[in-house]
């Protein structure tokens, strides 16, 4: 029996059908009785957790949860349907203070959620493994050596001591559903002399486009010479009792880009064995590099020797009550954000660790991976040999769990400890300490040195959340209520989390699961996120900006019109989204990525997600679309010296387009316009004043104010000078969304071509948010403004059955609804 390394060769017999779980109050038994008495036992999905099987059997209500940490539950399989004969046990992850039973004996104990562990058996054909989930509360109870400082957002302090997800234990953030048994698989596996155990694989790449892999496995059953392949090139491994390792360097290899930069290239990893040649993994070649700039107050991502802008959101979980780790659990979710032309998702010391099918999906996505160590917040007691032993144990096993993985770009200490302790007035000695000073970076360079580390996020100001310098979370458009000005002028450099909002969902998802008045009813509230202790939530955030861009008292507003009150609520954290993101992937911007938080929410209702707890996108979802679309056009205002006109150009390749722009007064009539030629070199960006496409001055931003403004609203379009196709399109409102809401009317023509159904819309003039309502598809882009002109088509993808696309579109400044 021992604690090692999970082997990544061999996975074995998924032990998942027949499990049977039982909760009984805390310590009801020391060890695992013949039957469970007055106890009564559930189905058991392996893996799942205690609250998942609970909820399965109508006994547990992720809405209105239960306390779970108070008890006892324990896991009986009877039958493992396997002959007798030697074997091997793998518990993967099992949440958190477990006790492994065989044949009624205690064989294992573990204390960490996330370490997994091996036990050899000797099965009979008449065997019973039970694994025991002690109540965590009791443990939470003990006292440590004394914290430097006690956060506000987690509790209780107890959490700080013990190995596991402070997910559930975080109020006004997430439901307090606590994080039981075994989550991740229970596996059996035999004893196979040829087949790969424990492999290792570590792929890097040379400044010149050479690719290196390292590859190590065990295998004592392997004859005679063994070669590795890979991408067209092979080379002789050495072998030692069973252990084979090698090198082979792979000249002009397909490197592998994150998706908004290029084509994410894998590479199957081969070996060659008495003719029979066999995958052992998967793999990509890239390089991965921090520039802290000349004054060293720099954070930006070089991949492959490119800076890259990176964007994306924050991870939570792909079920709250589950805590997945399957691909098709993860698949729906990680799509959406490729969709969303995210190359960044930020995996944060508030959550757990996802599995490595996680990271084999965002590899084939084109999606880096920012991983925080799961720590936030506490001040943790790593002076204690056992608990430093517990991380070291869990860091090492996680990283050589993905070590072929070309998705994993920065590794971090992780979240808010440094700022806890800033916040509260200490002094800057005990920002940090061992934890992530010593022991992180050393397991990281020993086994991902590829990959860049970071002590803690936010980190690296003259407070360790100054925003410009070093990693910041970013909240001064957003939670700190400040201007959208602020997102230049608090320059910011790397925002790890930026942008929360209670992001109000669509209307499908509220009248299926969560059918109650927005804002006055409690159950409402109750799925809106604050920050435990403040006077205010995040609606009270998005109201704000909804006051200050829409001009409305969102008060009066949602007790008059709550329909409008809603769409609105909709619109405006999409438009401040989109503003901030023009201002930071500008050029000459000093920010070089930012991640909104977060991806998805844990439960439906307006929570901080851009994708609901269904899985659908948020209005704000496509907001984000269209901002991080790697050819982008934007548009900013910059009084008396105008509007600018920024393209970006995230491809390989330098492009040729077409701008044109045009001043629009009352959404319709143009009174100027311009149109240029440029080209945008590969992987940069360009500004334009907006004067030098029009040939002569005009007040495109209204800041001299002489007189009445001409127009209300400036459309810039960015067109492929090759196709003749429109690649995007902004807005810029001189004076303000509201004063361009005059009545439009949208007309909506829907067909089909070559399977595809296709929705072409047109306007008489401006209509603001245009919104898609169509039940059982998924429009390719929603919430969009519209111009007069040329019309514009959505692509409606089934999401099941429906044969044919019927449903209505509507705008801000649109009546009626148009039907198709």
């Amino acid at each position: 029996m021992n604690a090692a390394t999970p082997a990544r060769g061999n996975q074995g017999s998924l032990l998942e059908q027949g499990w049977r779980m039982a909760l009984t109050p805390a310590g009801a038994w020391d060890t695992p009785p013949p039957d469970a008495g007055p106890f009564r036992t559930v189905p058991a999905p392996v893996p799942g957790t205690v609250a998942g099987a609970l909820e399965r059997d109508g006994q547990f209500e992720r809405t209105a949860p239960r306390p779970l940490n108070t008890s006892d539950a324990w896991y009986f399989l009877d039958h493992l349907g396997e002959p007798p004969g030697p074997a091997m046990l793998h518990f993967d992850g099992l949440a958190t203070v477990a006790e492994i039973y065989w044949n009624g004996d205690l064989v294992l104990t573990s204390g960490s959620m996330f370490i997994g562990h091996e036990l050899a058996v000797t099965l009979t054909g008449k065997d019973r493994l039970a694994v025991c989930f002690r109540a965590l509360a009791p443990h939470l109870e003990k006292r440590g050596a004394r914290a430097r400082w006690r956060p506000q957002m987690i509790t209780p302090p107890g959490l700080r001591l013990v190995r596991t997800t402070v997910l559930g234990y975080m109020p006004g953030w997430c439901p307090e559903i606590h994080a039981a048994g075994p989550y991740r698989p229970i596996r059996l596996t035999r004893p196979d002399r040829g087949e790969p155990q424990d492999v290792r694989v570590a792929a890097t790449l040379d400044e010149d486009g050479t690719g290196q892999l390292k590859v190590s496995f065990k295998a004592s059953g392997l004859k005679g010479t063994v070669h590795l392949i890979c991408a067209g090139s092979e080379a002789e491994l050495s072998s030692e009792g069973g252990h084979f390792e090698g090198r082979l360097s792979i000249p002009d290899v397909a490197v592998w880009w994150p998706r908004t930069h290029g084509v994410p290239a894998l590479h199957d990893v081969e070996i060659l064995a008495g003719g029979e040649r066999r995958t052992i993994g998967r793999t990509g070649f890239r390089r991965i590099a921090v520039d802290r700039g000349p004054d060293r107050r720099d954070f930006a991502l070089l991949v492959n020797g490119v800076r890259v802008f990176c964007r994306g959101a924050a991870w939570t979980s792909a079920d709250i009550v589950d805590l997945p780790g399957e691909r098709d659990r993860y698949a729906p979710l990680l799509e959406l954000a490729a969709d969303a032309n995210m190359n960044m998702i930020r995996v944060g010391g508030t959550m757990l660790y996802e599995t490595p099918e996680f990271f084999a999906l965002c590899d084939e996505l084109g999606i880096m991976v920012w991983q925080d160590f799961i720590f936030a917040n506490f001040d943790y007691p790593i002076g204690d040999a056992d608990f430093a032993a517990l991380v070291r144990s869990e860091a090492e096993q996680f990283l050589h769990g993905i070590s072929s993985s070309p998705s994993l770009a920065v590794l971090c200490g992780g979240s808010e400890m440094a700022q806890q302790a800033a916040m509260l007035g200490l002094p800057p000695a005990s920002w940090s300490g061992p934890l992530t000073d010593d022991l992180l970076p050393a397991i990281v360079t020993a086994i991902r040195p590829d990959v860049p580390y970071v002590p803690n996020s936010p980190s690296g100001g003259a407070m360790p959340f100054s925003p410009n310098e070093g990693v910041t979370h970013y909240y001064g458009v957003g939670a700190y209520c400040r201007p959208l000005e602020d997102a230049r002028r608090a320059g910011v450099r790397f925002a790890a989390e930026s942008l929360a909002f209670a992001n109000v969902p669509e209307q499908a998802l509220l009248d299926s699961a969560l059918p109650v008045p927005a804002v006055h009813d409690p159950r409402w509230k109750a799925r809106v996120p604050r920050d435990r202790g403040a006077s205010w939530d995040f609606e009270d955030i998005r109201e704000h900006y909804l006051a200050r861009l829409y001009g409305v008292d969102p008060l009066r507003l949602r007790r008059e019109d709550p329909v409008r009150y809603l769409d609105l609520s909709r619109a405006v954290t999409g438009e401040v989204m989109e503003a901030t993101f023009a201002e930071w992937r500008r050029e000459g911007s000093s920010c070089n990525g930012a991640l909104v938080w977060t991806f998805q929410d844990l439960l439906p209702g307006a929570g901080w997600g851009v994708v609901d707890a269904g899985g659908m996108p948020k209005p704000v979802w496509y907001a984000l679309k269209r901002a991080f679309r790697p050819a982008q056009i934007m548009l900013t205002d910059e009084g008396t010296n105008g509007v600018d006109v920024h393209v970006v150009n995230d491809s390989g390749t330098d492009r040729e387009f077409i701008v044109e722009i045009a001043c629009l007064r009352d959404g319709v009539q143009p009174v100027v316009r311009g149109t240029q030629r440029i080209m945008v070199p590969a992987r940069r960006g360009i500004a334009l004043p907006a004067t030098d496409l029009f040939g002569a001055f005009f007040d495109a931003a209204y800041a001299f104010r002489f007189g009445p403004s001409a127009h209300n609203v400036t459309v810039a379009r960015l067109v492929d000078n090759g196709g003749q196709s429109l690649v995007a399109e902004a807005f810029h409102f001189p004076l303000g969304r509201a004063e361009a809401l005059t009545e439009a009317a949208l007309t909506a023509v829907l067909s089909e071509a070559e399977g595809r159904w296709l929705l072409t819309l047109s306007t008489d003039r401006l209509a603001q948010s245009v919104h898609i309502d169509v039940p059982g598809f998924r429009p390719s882009d929603n919430w969009f403004h519209l111009a007069p002109g040329d019309a514009k088509t959505v692509r409606l993808a089934a999401l099941g059955n429906v044969e044919k696309p019927t449903g209505g579109v509507s705008a801000l400044n649109s009546r009626p609804t148009a039907r198709f």
